[in-house]
């Protein structure tokens, strides 16, 4: 039981100390009779809190930057109306700064036996699971000098999944895709291509295409289409270890290596390919394989939701194993780590035999844009020092790259813009040339 602030603002005005009634307390102090009486008349009719029966529904996943809708029920079964204030607690990340009070608090009125709903509006800022706390309720007399409060504990768990903003490129690749798988006008031919069909010799056609036993057989000259294979298998492999961890403006460098994969991956099985994942740092975080192209997207998505960098240096020979078990036919294994010199030097560049010798291998990096601007920058000593700094950091990062081509490796090493649709091309690239 607890007093309330117009009971308080009377008891001040008559100047008529009132004692509050808690849990422990020992004693209570109470003078004039009539007030005494008008509050326990206000704490007797206020409905209990505890007898309350509470039940969720609503969204258990939503995007990061989108909003999902949490609904409470809240049925009185007891004889008198409920009046009360309602607290829905969630963690702070679950809202947007300084608009917890406004979203998680709630006012409502039941009937005795009826029930009501209020629905709490969830805008998360961090992807994973968030989980409910409890719900505390603050139940008034009819003359809101007294009230009753209590505590529910009511679970339940919203997913924040990544937001993909790399989508927007998604029409694009698709168009390309289709003109490399031939449905379009332009066919192309590669090493390792599958035979699409025979047409008409027209000026411009490789010579090596021709089809002599056709042609034969025919008044025309024929050559063969190709098209891109199709059934690959792709391996995307995320490192989270600390240099994931790295923010890139406002976001660490592993959201935008999830983009980059979730564009590839949508990307990819369209084209018929298998898709599968590898979360790993020291051990396994996260592993999709064998879904189906139209189930691989949701899989992965729901998979890297909760994934965050671990504060460790990744093991890249457990990595690498942990790749060749996920991957025991020739795949194109598409590792999303830093291009920084020392992780590769001492942890990729050892093992990179072991993945190269049977697999088509892809490093792909997140640049910091910053390091950009640094280069450019001029006017002042500080300025010239920030700028040699970048200069000599873009030398080393190109140095990396260069050090795993000459190993057979592609490389992709692009700002957080640019890396999904970058991935993207060079997936394409590998499968016109009949690489993959």
């Amino acid at each position: 039981m607890a007093l309330t602030g117009r009971a308080a603002l009377l008891a001040a005005l008559g100047s008529i100390p009132v004692g509050i009634l808690e849990p422990g307390w020992t004693g209570i102090l109470a003078v004039n009779g009539p007030l005494a009486l008008a509050c326990a008349c206000d704490y007797a009719l206020a409905a209990p809190v505890r007898r309350l029966v509470l039940s969720r529904s609503g969204d258990t996943s939503t995007r990061l930057g989108e909003t999902a809708d949490v609904t409470l029920t809240i049925t009185n079964p007891s004889r008198r109306l409920l009046r009360a204030r309602l607290r829905d607690a969630w963690p702070p990340s679950s809202w947007l700064p300084g608009t917890e009070i406004e979203a998680s608090r709630h006012r409502l009125t039941v009937p005795p036996g009826e029930r009501r709903r209020v629905t709490t509006r969830l805008r998360p800022t961090r992807r994973g699971d968030r989980q409910s706390d409890r719900v505390t309720i603050r139940s008034y007399g009819p003359l809101g000098l007294f009230s009753r409060q209590g505590a529910h504990k009511l679970p339940w768990s919203v997913r924040v999944l990544p937001p993909f903003t790399s989508r927007k490129h998604l029409p694009s690749k698709l168009a390309r895709l289709r003109e490399l798988d031939g449905r379009t006008s332009v066919l192309t031919r590669g090493e390792g291509t599958e035979f699409d069909s025979l047409r008409e010799y027209v000026p411009g056609d490789d010579t090596r295409s021709i089809d002599w036993r056709a042609t034969a057989r025919q008044s025309a000259v024929a050559v063969r289409t190709w098209r891109p294979e199709r059934d690959r298998h792709i391996l995307l492999v995320l490192d989270t270890g600390r240099t994931s961890a790295g923010r890139v403006g406002d976001a660490p460098r592993l959201d935008a290596s999830m983009d980059a994969a979730l564009l590839l991956a949508a990307l990819a099985s369209r084209a018929g390919d298998r898709v599968a994942l590898l979360a790993y740092d020291r051990r396994v975080r996260a592993l999709v394989q064998g879904r189906s192209a139209g189930d691989v997207l949701p899989g992965l998505v729901n998979a890297m939701a909760p994934l965050e960098a671990a504060l460790v240096e990744t093991d890249a020979r457990g990595l690498t194993a942990a790749a060749l078990r996920t991957a025991p036919r020739r795949s194109l294994i598409v590792v999303l780590t830093t291009l920084d010199a020392a992780p590769v030097e001492q942890g990729l560049l050892p093992v990179l035999p072991q993945l190269t010798q049977r697999h088509t291998l892809l490093v792909a990096s997140v640049a910091d844009p910053h390091i950009s601007r640094m280069a450019e920058s001029r006017g002042s000593a500080e300025a010239v020092y920030e700028a040699a700094a970048a200069a000599q950091a873009q030398s080393e990062r190109q140095r990396t790259a260069e050090q795993l081509r000459r190993h057979g490796v592609t490389v992709v090493d692009a700002t957080p813009e640019d890396l999904a649709p970058a991935l993207a091309d060079a997936y394409l690239a590998l499968k016109a040339a009949g690489r993959l």
